[in-house]
């Protein structure tokens, strides 16, 4: 199911999950080297939902992003910015991965992806924990739904980006639109049903999983449009190796749904 109306955080007639102000909510920001756009997300994540809480999992950025990380924490007399120091960078879904843990092992009722980067907007966020208060158990922000947008991305990445999630589309007969975005948020109980502690995947392929698992669990997953917008500062860290291993997996999982449904064990 495709939710495309960002109203407002709170949902109509339901007890919202995260308050108006972002509260019960984590914010989970991987960093590598992302010294000079973390302070500015933060700083527009805090303006947008001042009761957010941000987990900042940087995985020994060379150029200090953890030192900044500590400083923004240090600076926020509310509590509000934590940090996890990684000693290895061993991909994206991993550091995800540990995020989410520390969040599950205290009481955030949403846990949110997003970038470090600019891409993710926090001032869409608030349409995202709208559809996570009217029922949805994941929610992820789509670029390639109605009213979704991309933002100074270069040609040859929106044809391959699109390619892909066109690619998984078909090949496990899901849904969504955008099933490789990384701007999304998920209720706890997804997260704590879909067996964290077997996921494999490094970055691109991640996203995937997580959304496949979520899906195949039975649970709500919903899509909402968001802006894209490319990074302005450093460069992007996806490789042709984490493309590859996305292919594979992919035809994999779709090609065991429908063994599944055909009655047929490996």
């Amino acid at each position: 199911m495709t939710n495309s109306d960002p109203s407002p955080v709170g949902g109509v007639g339901r007890t919202p999950l995260v308050a108006a102000d972002g509260g019960g909510a984590l914010v989970v920001i991987p960093t590598y080297n992302e010294r000079d756009n973390l302070p500015i997300i933060v700083g527009r994540l805090q303006s947008t939902l001042s009761g957010v809480h941000i987990l900042v999992v940087d995985d020994s950025s060379p150029d200090g992003t953890g030192e900044v990380a500590d400083e923004l924490a240090a600076a926020d007399d509310a509590g509000r910015i934590h940090v996890m120091h990684r000693v290895d960078k061993d991909g994206l879904g991993k550091a995800y991965l540990a995020g989410f843990a520390w969040g599950l092992a205290r009481d955030y009722e949403v846990i949110i992806e997003m970038d470090a980067d600019g891409s993710h907007a926090p001032e869409q966020l608030p349409a995202l924990l709208a559809a996570i208060n009217d029922g949805a158990d994941l929610v992820i922000g789509s670029r390639y739904v109605r009213g979704g947008k991309l933002v100074n991305w270069p040609r040859r990445r929106e044809i391959l980006s699109r390619g892909a999630n066109t690619y998984a589309r078909l090949a496990l007969g899901a849904g969504i639109h955008d099933i490789t975005a990384g701007y999304r948020a998920y209720r706890r109980a997804a997260l704590e049903k879909i067996s964290l502690d077997t996921v494999e995947s490094a970055g691109y392929c991640f996203q995937i999983d997580l959304a496949w698992r979520t899906i195949q669990a039975g649970f709500d997953v919903r899509e909402v449009p968001i802006t894209f917008t490319e990074r302005e500062i450093g460069q992007s860290k996806m490789s042709g190796g984490v493309m590859s291993e996305a292919f594979i997996k992919v035809l994999r999982w779709g090609a065991e749904a429908r063994m599944a449904q055909l009655g047929i064990r490996r």
